[in-house]
């Protein structure tokens, strides 16, 4: 599959609602051939000076058109993919293209995994004192909340290379297992340094009961 290609420092996924702010003239053009061929466009992870992983994407509304033609436009994510291969220009285009392998989406993530993996992200929440939004689990899929769990960029990255539900759902619960235990022992810190800047009592040492 061709596809344009749109690299970003940004991994965005399957699903989820990508406002982007046009300025650059080739990408004024991608978004304008979008609105007239019906074109959808890849975002390709920059990461590690490489590009290599990224999402398809469809333009769904241009929201802004600037006097200087710049422009805020809402995609929608629709499927990860692996680049195969790389062109700076497309065919008389100003912008990239490339072709990709869409990746497979296995949905085979089970109710017991789900209701685990927002028990903890509801504990994270709460350690943080964050509210949390309480979500039907039959609904929820790995990369609803992707975004706000704590993953560093590397493991969001990581997370988008993922084909299966279960693996997803897998890797995420032991991001939360370990983060809850290492805001845990913050949280535990924090009250004994606050502990040891109150006045205590303490009982006398009885020093006959002590050898050298």
């Amino acid at each position: 599959m061709y596809l344009p290609l749109f690299p970003l420092q940004s991994v965005f996924f399957p699903g989820e609602s990508v406002p982007l702010h046009i300025f650059e003239e080739r990408y004024k053009q991608l978004i304008n051939d979008c609105r007239t061929e019906a074109l959808t466009f890849g975002i390709p992870v920059f990461i590690n000076d490489r590009i290599a992983f990224g999402t398809e994407v469809q333009l769904v509304e241009v929201v802004t058109t600037y006097e200087g033609g710049e422009m805020d436009v809402l995609c929608v994510a629709r499927q990860a993919f692996k680049i195969l291969s790389f062109d700076n220009e497309m065919e008389g285009k100003l912008y990239a293209g490339g072709e990709v392998a869409l990746l497979d989406n296995v949905n085979d993530g089970d109710l017991q995994a789900k209701q685990e993996v927002l028990g903890k992200l509801e504990e994270l929440y709460t350690l943080m004192g964050v509210p949390f939004t309480h979500l039907d689990p039959d609904k929820f899929n790995s990369f609803m909340l992707a975004h706000k769990m704590g993953l560093s960029f590397e493991q969001e990255h990581q997370l988008l290379q993922i084909p299966r539900e279960s693996e997803r759902l897998s890797f995420i619960r032991s991001h939360l297992y370990g983060t809850v235990q290492v805001l845990r022992e913050v949280n535990r810190t924090k009250e004994l340094i606050e502990l040891n800047g109150h006045f205590k009592n303490f009982d006398p040492l009885d020093f006959k009961d002590f050898k050298l």
